[in-house]
């Protein structure tokens, strides 16, 4: 029944009953039953052409989703000091499961219009946020990551090999951020730091975005200082068990 969330994108913002049974390959009656106690939950609606689309408890979940976010809560003021000496606007992502999702952008008196921004899944393997994110994994999950998505590491011209792939990214590791020059959006830059929690987890990311014109003007290693340190400031109350 759940998996009925799981059918709407951005392209496919409402969905009718028989398509649902189709692709959940279930019968009419079955889709209509899971249908009303999915609308009893507020999870979703109907409209007047008699479709199905998200519904308002979906908006209320994701305000208890923000209000819960301890990285986020640990982040805001190291975001806003960050803005306020750069002038670029700043971002947070998270990793959930195997998706990369900016939970929180601070802009800036001139905000970037990015493609991307809380609850959009961005691509795994193209990015700032995401490869310090995956640089500082721990080796299985990478591992794990790697068996599961060789197309998309394909698409994305990184290494087919495990040992040259891990190579690839203990080196992102040993750096500490990794520099984005148009590799997600064309003519946007990010730098991008990992937040760690107390015990080493990783945690996320916090990246400074701006146009790479502007970022060509800038003293990268006074940047990488800057955000190094706030992103330190970062120290979230949680052990990586409770993540």
């Amino acid at each position: 029944m759940l998996s009925i969330l799981d059918l709407f994108t951005e392209d496919k913002l409402s969905c009718t009953p028989e398509s649902i049974a189709n692709q959940l390959q279930v019968s009419i009656p079955t889709a209509y039953r899971y249908l009303k106690i999915l609308m009893d939950s507020g999870l979703l609606q109907k409209d007047l052409n008699q479709e199905y689309s998200l519904g308002s408890r979906i908006i209320t979940l994701d305000h208890l989703l923000k209000t819960g976010d301890k990285v986020l809560h640990h982040s805001l003021q190291p975001m806003k000091t960050l803005v306020e000496k750069t002038g670029f606007d700043c971002v947070i992502s998270r990793l959930y499961g195997d998706k990369v999702i900016d939970t929180h952008k601070h802009a800036s008196s001139s905000p970037m219009n990015l493609g991307y921004g809380r609850g959009r899944p961005r691509p795994l393997f193209k990015g700032a946020a995401p490869k310090v994110i995956l640089a500082n994994m721990p080796t299985a999950m990478l591992q794990k990551i790697f068996m599961e998505h060789s197309l998309k590491i394909k698409e994305a011209h990184l290494p087919l090999d495990w040992n040259a792939f891990k190579k690839y990214y203990q080196s992102i590791r040993k750096t500490g951020f990794y520099l984005s020059m148009g590799e997600l959006e064309m003519g946007v830059c990010a730098l991008a730091s990992p937040i760690k929690s107390k015990d080493g987890f990783i945690l996320g990311a916090i990246s400074m975005v701006t146009t790479i014109e502007r970022m060509e003007l800038i003293d990268i290693s006074k940047l990488k200082s800057l955000i190094a340190e706030n992103a330190n400031q970062i120290i979230c109350d949680i052990s990586s068990e409770n993540l």
